[in-house]
């Protein structure tokens, strides 16, 4: 059986892997150099600078187009280094249409990085179609799309939207990080590239910073690789060890972050004191029917809003969980708790923000994989 052909469980351990050549070993080894030899000039084996490539990197961009079922992956320093080589593909006066409800980093870099240099980004509510439609223009050239959005949870129908992407000429981007390819694979409902923040579900472990890029188109591969080497923002070789070990039991984590999620959201759910909790698997939810069709289940993530609660009071729900880490990121192992207005959605300006939801007493969750009866007795001192 060609490696290809494996299911999505045992692609994450062997997909696009080899032993090693050197002496076999079963993992990529960690080829900590910066260099390698030539025997004459520009006659090498395969490699000559570790911006352009390195052994470790390669094994993990393999590893990655295999899992989103692409045929190129590229491996980056962060997520929004993947994003902004993303963003460089453009021009200036080129346009961008955006989910409004996106992660505050990325609103940072589009408005306050990228537009300074003539590209005009537009955010609209994605969940219907025709919105994003009333925004193209013939300067529009990309679509970016994440979905779950961060943090008010809505799955954006990647195939309605690829429909309309295809029908105007213009890429289509998906932030598949909060999903990861084990709930839902972009490229299958037509995407032209997938963005992942590895640092989060694709290591899981809270110990790497790192971000990636998945497409099957070659040419728009090496327009991507050489902004890749052109930039330099690469995954550095242990970064890349770190990302490519977290994917081998990304499917068992995520496994479990979904059955995790769905108790304490039912939980909290059914709990007087808390007046809304956004969660795809609801039957309630507006996207509940799209994340159905397009997901295999429904994720680790969600948010909620403790009922007449405000600012200082959602602070201290926060501050109060033991079990739960009050900290930024997600996708690791342990549980996680956040305040979106004062942390991962700070930079987007108060106004703006609550426009789509994100409001002041609002908190997210990063569910982890620790004994759910452990976490739901966690919040429930929490919340009072």
């Amino acid at each position: 059986m060609s490696k290809k052909e494996l299911q999505f469980n045992s692609k994450v351990i062997h997909g696009g892997q080899h032993p090693d050549k050197a002496y076999g070993s079963v993992m990529p080894p960690i080829y900590q150099t910066s260099t390698y030899a030539q025997s004459s000039p520009g006659k090498h084996l395969g490699f000559e600078y570790s911006r352009s490539a390195n052994p470790t990197r390669t094994a993990l961009e393999n590893s990655l187009a295999s899992i989103e079922n692409g045929n190129y992956g590229l491996a980056f320093a962060s997520g929004l280094s993947a994003m902004d080589a993303v963003i460089k593909l453009l021009n200036p006066g080129d346009e961008v249409v955006s989910t409004n409800d996106l992660y505050g980093g990325s609103y940072r870099l589009f408005k306050q990085i990228f537009e300074k240099y003539g590209i005009v980004f537009h955010f609209v509510g994605m969940q219907d179609v025709n919105k994003i439609e009333e925004k193209i223009t013939a300067k529009t050239k990309l679509i970016w799309v994440e979905t779950p959005t961060n943090p008010m949870m809505n799955v954006i129908d990647m195939e309605a939207v690829n429909t309309l992407a295809k029908k105007h000429h213009i890429l289509l981007a998906v932030d598949n990080t909060f999903a990861t390819p084990y709930l839902q694979k972009p490229l299958d409902f037509g995407a032209d590239i997938v963005m992942h923040s590895a640092t989060k579900y694709l290591g899981g472990h809270s110990d790497v910073v790192a971000g990636a890029l998945i497409v099957k188109d070659k040419d728009l591969a090496d327009k991507l690789y050489f902004i890749q080497n052109a930039s330099g923002a690469v995954c550095g070789p242990m970064d890349s060890f770190l990302i490519l070990r977290g994917i081998k039991t990304l499917h068992v984590r995520m496994q479990r972050h979904c059955e995790n999620a769905e108790k304490i959201a039912t939980f909290l759910n059914e709990n007087p004191k808390i007046e809304r909790v956004f969660w795809p698997g609801f039957k309630t939810h507006p996207s509940h029917l799209v994340a159905s069709k397009q997901m295999s289940f429904y994720g680790g993530m969600l948010s909620f809003i403790p009922k007449g609660s405000n600012f200082n009071e959602a602070v201290k729900i926060v501050e109060k969980l033991q079990v739960f880490t009050l900290a930024e990121s997600l996708g690791g192992v342990e549980s996680l708790a956040g305040h979106p207005a004062s942390m991962t959605h700070a930079s987007i300006p108060k106004k703006e923000r609550e426009k789509s939801g994100v409001v002041d007493s609002l908190i997210r969750l990063s569910v982890g994989i620790e004994d759910v009866t452990d976490l739901i007795a966690d919040l429930e001192q929490a919340i009072g």
